[in-house]
């Protein structure tokens, strides 16, 4: 009777109620997401640990109960931190909207925003947290943020020795297709230093795993990897629920076409945003809605047909006109290309009015490839496009990804992913101006995660490339160029692309907003740049470094900022014969400020008091 009695009371806890809805669930549906077999059969990897979560609305179980409230009541785990991407934890900021920090209201528990005055978590952020969980669904794009806040996350982990786990689930444009050309470098803005296709078929667990080794981030990564789920299923397959990933990303339709209509931003044409079916209407006031469907249908895109639509946008471009379109119907979606998909759709618009169509520089960006805008333009084909990177898309996939596949069936010749250990190699950047020298520093886990005290003795250095030399851990930069410094240990390998050029501050940009003003400066390459305060200044300096075009114009040397509380002006020149200075004039005695982490660029926020 008393051990009744203590069951009864156990499964009314508060901290059981929602493990107790998901052990009703068990066999309902086909896919286990991660967190659920994180609980089930990885309890242990965060038991006694201080716990901190990166998550937004998506991050739920398969009963839709939300992973803050699982984890913040569950009995056996010490949740200590929150962490919210774009959009913010509870899923109610616009796109690209800065996203402060606060108190959660339901837990008292902090929310860092990593889409703010920082993309990557800080020292302090992280003070009171041993191990990290992200737990956010993907949409399987390589422009949707969500993944690269995962690769900041796992960057600062390894800086600050924490633990990172991915509780992985399903990518919804399935795990066997790859698309679109392989990032480049130069169109590298959020995404950091991750580059990847436009569709690049791997869940969020995969894309954690292949860049801890690819690019030596050297974290302690572990992935609660999903059940049940394959490669070959669709979102629909799966049985479990879907949240919207972001505000305009509302079903699985539109998180499927996303990937490929998305690649009409950046032009003149509208994506649908503002209306109750974003990235399936497509269109623009110049267009013609039946003849569009006509040329779209009569070129026999597989996978999908295409019906005359008329829509009018509550938001966003063009918004209260009345625009001419399509609207994408799917209807086998193994069979549809998506990058294909959605350069068809721009190619006939702009074929309607050639005169009317705009597409920006920033689409380089968006397909990450500056060879695509250009033809567009000259109005070269879709196959010709897509020539352009059948080869090196062909090669990253045998070559990279389909090492690091945890789920099946596997591709030809693809075995899963087995750990071997990782070794990282730190700083991540190594781009220096010659004369310039940087200490490097190595740590290593062992498969089981275990680190391993490195022998500094069996290190072996070897630079590629002429732009430099190693001594004992000190890599020093001498001629201009690009190189590789790689790294072997043991039976591990690990290398680090290396800039040496010198510095270039290209322009000083501004911008006043809510709560805050940026200042962006404009360079050639990353680099070091040290900050200090003085009464009334803010300093800027950084080494190495000279004044190019547009801003070698600006003969006062002034970037003058109206209508912001905090600062009046910036003031520049070099110092010392190669040491670019800015001075931030401030309307205040002191100022606080950040100064979040882009490629590069320096920004600096200063934040209203």
């Amino acid at each position: 009777m008393i051990f009744a009695i203590l069951v009864v009371l156990a499964c009314s806890l508060p901290g059981n109620t929602h493990l107790t809805k998901a052990k009703e669930n068990e066999g309902s549906t086909k896919v286990q997401p991660g967190i659920e077999v994180l609980l089930e059969s990885h309890l242990d990897w965060i038991k006694g640990k201080r716990v901190g979560l990166v998550t937004n609305p998506t991050g739920v179980d398969s009963n839709l109960v939300s992973t803050v409230d699982i984890l913040y009541e569950h009995p056996d785990i010490n949740l200590t931190a929150l962490f919210g991407p774009e959009h913010g934890i509870r899923g109610d900021q616009p796109a690209g909207a800065y996203v402060e920090s606060y108190i959660d209201e339901r837990t008292g528990l902090p929310v860092y925003s990593l889409y703010g005055s920082t993309w990557k978590p800080s020292k302090k952020m992280l003070e009171n947290v041993d191990v990290l969980l992200f737990d956010i669904q993907d949409v399987g794009s390589n422009v949707y943020t969500y993944i690269y806040t995962l690769g900041f996350v796992m960057e600062a982990a390894a800086e600050y020795d924490k633990e990172v786990i991915v509780l992985d689930r399903p990518n919804p444009t399935g795990g066997v297709r790859v698309e679109g050309p392989v990032r480049t470098p130069d169109t590298v803005s959020f995404m950091g230093r991750f580059l990847l296709p436009v569709r690049h078929g791997m869940t969020v667990g995969e894309l954690a795993t292949m860049w801890n080794h690819e690019y030596n981030l050297g974290v302690n990564l572990k992935v609660a990897k999903m059940k049940g789920w394959k490669r070959t299923m669709h979102f629909e397959d799966t049985g479990l629920p879907f949240v919207l990933t972001s505000p305009n990303i509302p079903t699985t339709e539109t998180a499927f076409l996303y990937t490929g209509t998305e690649l009409l931003d950046d032009t003149s044409l509208s994506t649908g945003l503002g209306t109750t079916k974003p990235f399936e209407l497509l269109g623009a006031p110049w267009i013609n809605g039946e003849d569009l469907a006509d040329d779209l249908n009569g070129r026999k895109i597989k996978g999908v047909s295409f019906r005359a639509a008329y829509f009018t946008p509550m938001f966003g471009n063009y918004q209260g006109q009345r625009l001419g379109g399509v609207q994408v119907h799917i209807e086998n979606e193994s069979a549809i290309n998506l990058v294909e998909l959605g350069l068809h759709i721009v190619d006939a618009m702009k074929d309607q009015h050639p005169e009317k169509f705009k597409i920006t520089s920033s689409y380089d960006s968006l397909i990450g490839d500056k060879r695509v805008r250009p033809m567009i333009l000259e109005d070269r084909s879709v196959e010709e496009i897509t020539n352009l990177w059948k080869d090196e898309l062909n090669d990253w996939v045998h070559n990279v990804r389909n090492h690091y596949l945890l789920y099946g069936p596997y591709p030809e010749k693809a075995q899963p992913y087995k750990n071997k250990g990782v070794l990282g190699i730190f700083p991540y950047d190594l781009e220096l101006a010659p004369g310039q020298s940087k200490d490097l520093t190595v740590i290593s886990f062992d498969k089981d995660g275990k680190k391993i005290n490195i022998e500094p003795s069996l290190l072996s250095w070897k630079v590629e490339g002429d732009v430099g030399s190693i001594n004992g851990n000190t890599f020093t930069a001498e001629k201009a160029g690009t190189g590789l410094v790689t790294l072997n240990y043991k039976d591990l390998q690990g290398k680090r692309s290396v800039i040496v050029a010198q510095n270039i501050i290209n322009n000083i940009r501004h911008s006043v907003n809510p709560g805050y003003a940026r200042v962006v400066f404009d360079l050639n390459k990353n680099t070091d740049y040290q900050i200090s305060e003085e009464k009334g200044l803010l300093i800027l300096t950084v080494p190495y470094a000279e004044i190019g075009p547009p801003l070698s114009t600006n003969e006062n040397k002034t970037i003058t900022i109206a209508n912001s509380p905090i600062i009046s002006k910036v003031t520049f020149d070099i110092v010392n014969g190669h040491t670019f200075e800015a001075r931030f004039h401030l309307k205040v005695d002191k100022v606080r400020y950040e100064d979040p982490y882009f490629s590069n660029r320096i920004v600096i926020d200063l934040m209203n008091n």
